[in-house]
C-alpha cells in the first residue's frame, strides 16, 4: 500500500441525540488525521423508539430490526452530506467504520459471555452510499472475554497519548468513559458511569429541552446530599475494572426509584445539580480508587465537554490536574468518537488488532468487526 486513505466514522452513542460522522485521512505508518465532520440529529420518532428499546417490550424483534433499518438511513444521510461538503464520490473512500446504536450491553452476564446488541443494517447501508462497511466492532471482544466497551482507548492511545504527560482522556456522552495513557507507554480505560444520559432525560422531562445548555438549569440548583450518598453508592462504582455500562443501569425509572427512597420532595432543579455532581464525582472518585496517580492532564471530548458548570466541578474534585477539551489537541471534541470508529475501519481493513485488553479485560488483542463490501 502507498499513499494514504480516506475512511469515514459514524458514531450514534447514548445520548440519542443523532450521529457524529468524521471523515478521516490514514497515511500508509497509521497516522491519522480527522478532516471534516456532520452531525444528523434523529427525529423525535426515532429517538423514542431507541429509548423504549433499552427496555423488554412487545414486539421487540420485529421494532429492533427496522429500527437498524432507520438508523442506516441516517447514518447514510450524515454520510452523504459529509461526502458532498467535500466534493468526494463514495469510490474515494476505501470503507466506513459504523458503531450502530447500543440498546442492550450486558457484558459477562447470563452465560458468562453475555451479549452487546448495536442496532444497524450494514447491508443497507453498504447499498446506501456504495461504501464498504465494518461493523458489530465490539462482539469479537466479548468472544474473548472482554467487555467490549471502552473500545476508544486503543485510539486515545494512537492520537493523543504524549510521552512527557500522565494523560487522561474523558469522553462525557450519554455514559463517560477515561482512557488512561500514561507517559512510559502504559495505557488503559474503563467506564466511569453516568455522563449526560441522566441529566439530558431529566431536563427534558421538567423543561422541554434536549440537555442542560453550558450546565445553567444544574448551576442554579443545590446537589441534594442524601441523594447524592444514595447514588453514588450503586455497586456498579465499586466494581473493579474493566467494566462497562449503559442505559441498561442507569435510566430514570432507576433514578425515580432513589428519589422515592431517600428524596422524595426534592426540587428539580436540586435533582438536576446532584445528576451533574454525580457526573463530576463517579470520574473523580473512579480515578482515585482504580487509576491512582500523578495525572497532569484531563483532555475532555463528548457533549460534555461543552459543559462549563461540569468541567468547573472536574477541576474542583481533581486539584493540580489540568481540565481542557482535545480542542487542545487539535481533535475537536464532537469529532472524537467519529475519528475512533473511522480509525476501527481502518485497522480492520488493514487486519489489525482495534482493542485494548487493558480497557476491555479481553485475554488478547483481535482485528473487530465484520465487513460488508460496497
Amino acid at each position: 500500500m502507498t499513499g494514504s486513505e480516506l475512511y469515514l466514522g459514524l458514531m450514534s452513542g447514548t445520548s440519542l441525540d443523532g450521529v457524529d460522522a468524521v471523515l478521516m485521512r490514514a497515511d500508509q505508518d497509521g497516522r491519522v488525521r480527522a478532516l471534516a465532520h456532520a452531525y444528523e440529529a434523529f427525529d423525535d420518532t426515532l429517538r423514542a423508539e431507541l429509548l423504549a428499546l433499552n427496555s423488554p417490550g412487545d414486539n421487540e424483534l420485529q421494532r429492533a430490526a427496522l429500527a437498524g433499518n432507520a438508523i442506516a438511513r441516517v447514518y447514510a444521510s450524515a454520510c452523504q452530506a459529509l461526502l458532498r461538503e467535500q466534493r468526494l464520490v463514495p469510490q474515494q473512500i476505501r470503507a466506513l467504520g459504523a458503531h450502530g446504536q447500543t440498546v442492550r450491553h450486558r457484558p459477562g452476564e447470563f452465560d458468562g459471555t453475555g451479549f452487546t446488541l448495536q442496532l444497524l443494517n450494514a447491508p443497507l447501508l453498504a447499498e446506501l452510499t456504495g461504501i464498504a462497511v465494518v461493523h458489530d466492532l465490539r462482539s469479537r471482544d466479548l468472544a474473548v472475554g472482554g467487555q467490549g466497551a471502552p473500545l476508544v482507548p486503543a485510539f486515545h492511545r494512537a492520537v493523543l497519548a504524549r510521552g512527557s504527560a500522565d494523560v487522561v482522556v474523558l469522553n462525557v456522552g450519554g455514559i463517560s468513559n477515561v482512557s488512561l495513557l500514561w507517559a512510559n507507554g502504559r495505557s488503559g480505560g474503563f467506564d466511569c458511569g453516568p455522563g449526560n444520559c441522566l441529566m439530558d432525560g431529566w431536563i427534558h422531562r421538567h423543561q422541554g429541552t434536549a440537555y442542560d445548555a453550558g450546565g445553567a438549569w444544574a448551576a442554579q440548583g443545590q446537589a441534594h446530599a442524601v441523594l447524592l450518598e444514595r447514588l453514588v453508592s450503586t455497586p456498579y462504582f465499586r466494581q473493579t475494572p474493566p467494566r462497562s455500562t449503559g442505559r441498561d443501569l442507569f435510566h430514570l425509572g432507576w433514578l425515580d426509584e432513589q428519589i422515592a427512597a431517600s428524596a422524595p420532595g426534592v426540587s428539580p432543579v436540586d435533582v438536576q445539580a446532584t445528576l451533574l455532581e454525580l457526573s463530576a464525582r463517579c470520574v473523580a472518585d473512579s480515578l482515585s480508587a482504580f487509576a491512582p496517580g500523578a495525572w497532569q492532564e484531563l483532555l475532555v471530548c463528548g457533549g460534555g465537554a461543552f459543559n462549563d458548570t461540569l468541567l468547573d466541578r472536574l477541576r474542583a474534585l481533581l486539584p493540580g490536574v489540568i481540565v481542557s477539551t482535545t480542542d487542545t489537541q487539535g481533535l475537536p471534541p464532537m469529532q472524537v468518537e467519529g475519528a475512533a470508529f473511522a480509525w476501527l475501519a481502518m485497522r480492520h481493513v488493514r487486519g489489525l488488532p482495534g482493542n485494548l485488553p487493558a480497557a476491555t479485560g479481553a485475554s488478547g488483542l483481535r482485528v473487530l468487526g465484520s465487513y460488508t463490501p460496497a
